[in-house]
């Protein structure tokens, strides 16, 4: 049960429902991660621009963004993200043996190391806040300078947004299926 209300577009102030706006033509929705999060509309706004560029605009390849993602939300237990990001990562290729994989906190095991260090790296920085050198080595040698900074503020986003999830007691959206063994 969600810890405050979930703000609607009529709940804010005219001068603020442009951050409202903003979040739904880029999303085609307002999730409710983002209604919670509207109970401070100028925090949200930060929040989801950095959230859009990372989605929409970053560099990184959809797939390794969404691997990334996934890893995160299965470190952080998080249902709400896994729900969001499952079927997003099954529609730009993530394969259903790297979702499976990560889903049951197996990998990076099993998997290709270009698939598996994407695993892992997500996994160290949750667990420890840094990636080893080697870790880091190889995500610069696949992605280069600025996508592996990219790649670092993806999994430290998923990481703050999912902690903001679970504080908050943000639920499922609807018609969102929980698929995530907790």
């Amino acid at each position: 049960m969600a810890r405050v209300p979930y703000v609607s577009r009529e709940d804010l102030p005219e001068s603020q429902q442009p951050i409202y706006d903003r979040i739904a033509s880029t999303r085609g929705t307002i999730p409710n991660v983002f209604k919670a999060l509207m109970n401070s509309p100028e925090a949200t706004e930060v929040v989801a621009a950095v959230g859009e560029y990372l989605r929409y605009k970053c560099p990184v390849d959809g797939a390794i963004r969404e691997t990334a993602i996934l890893a995160t939300a299965r470190e952080m237990n998080n249902q709400y993200e896994w729900s969001q990001h499952e079927p997003v990562a099954r529609s730009v290729g993530v394969r259903d043996e790297v979702i499976d994989a990560i889903r049951s906190g197996k990998a990076p095991m099993g998997l290709p190391a270009k698939e598996g260090v994407f695993v892992q790296a997500a996994k160290e920085m949750v667990k420890s806040g840094v990636l080893t050198d080697r870790t880091f080595q190889a995500i610069e040698h696949l992605l280069g300078t600025r996508q592996t900074v990219d790649f670092v503020v993806l999994v430290g986003y998923y990481s703050m947004l999912s902690r903001c999830i679970h504080t908050l007691g943000v639920e499922l959206d609807e018609g969102l299926e929980a698929t995530l063994p907790l």
